[in-house]
């Protein structure tokens, strides 16, 4: 006859509760696949998945909080791998999460990509040692991006623009009207009166802060040993709207190797890839359904 401890043993594997854990996409079922990874890397592994879908649900200053309090109970020190796949957030948050992530490994941080790390979170790629990704996997553009409502636009729902392009509109009616070549001043006036001089300079401000905080970032670990000018030069493809022309354009592995980055290929066919794409398609049905965020080793879980 059955044992109370055995009927309930049987009862959390029956079909029902596993179903309410699919259905849910519960952390537990992603941690035997954050141990396959682990084991295949040889070092602690920590998921870092953000929203596609949802508003306000940026790269903020409060998840590098949030993996320290992963790290400061569960990473031992040694090689740290964060899967990272997120639309970005602010170039700060971006900052202080590679210095926790360097600093918990003692630089052996290193970075993978399963599908797509664009803006801030391709900052927080920069700040590693090394990146993993797939043929499949993108990186982006790190110019920032500005909110911008055009006619009919709500003003919760603005239309978003490179700051690069706003401050190059900016400045190319200010050239023209100055030049002394505009037949008529007044249609250019009218259209400057659609700027303000003070936003444009802290616009600059953000776009240099973007920029200097890329190369910072590389020069101090993944391209050690190379001037900033260097640096900036190798990676224009990401700092400059006009080598891409779409903040949301792809940079995928061989743009990438070609900047300086040290990349690692990902094998699709290879076991290690099946379970990172698992591990992708069921943090980010979380991500989408359940909850903005998500940080997770192979023991824990915290999400916003």
């Amino acid at each position: 006859m059955p044992t109370a401890k055995s009927q309930h043993k049987t009862f959390g594997q029956s079909p029902f509760i596993r179903m309410g854990m699919e259905v849910g996409q519960a952390p537990e079922l992603r941690r035997d696949l954050i141990k396959r990874i682990e084991d295949h890397y040889e070092c602690t592994v920590v998921t870092f998945f953000t929203s596609f879908t949802k508003q306000d649900v940026a790269i903020v200053d409060t998840d590098a909080e949030m993996l320290e309090s992963l790290l400061s109970v569960e990473h031992k020190g040694g090689k740290l791998m964060l899967v990272l796949n997120s639309p970005g957030g602010q170039a700060l948050a971006a900052e202080r999460i590679v210095n926790v992530c360097r600093a918990y490994s003692k630089n052996q941080f290193e970075v993978i990509v399963p599908h797509m790390a664009k803006s801030a979170a391709t900052m927080i790629c920069f700040g590693s040692a090394k990146i993993h990704m797939s043929k499949t996997a993108e990186l982006g553009p790190v110019d920032p991006q500005v909110p911008y409502w055009a006619e009919g636009d709500k003003e919760d729902d603005p239309s978003w623009i490179s700051a690069e392009e706003y401050i190059r509109s900016y400045d190319k009616l200010m050239n023209f009207a100055s030049s002394g070549k505009a037949k008529r001043l007044e249609p250019y006036i009218q259209q400057l009166g659609r700027y303000d001089a003070r936003y444009i300079e802290r616009l600059r401000s953000v776009q240099k802060l973007s920029e200097d905080i890329s190369v910072r970032l590389l020069k101090s670990l993944m391209m050690k040993g190379k001037s900033s000018d260097k640096i900036r030069n190798n990676i224009d493809v990401f700092l400059t709207q006009k080598r891409t022309s779409s903040h949301g354009r792809m940079i995928n592995y061989e743009d990438a190797g070609s900047c300086g980055l040290k990349i690692g290929l990902i094998d699709l066919g290879s076991d290690v890839w099946h379970s990172l794409w698992e591990l992708y398609v069921r943090s980010n049905w979380s991500t989408r359904h359940n909850c903005g965020k998500v940080i997770e080793t192979s023991t824990s879980a915290v999400s916003a």
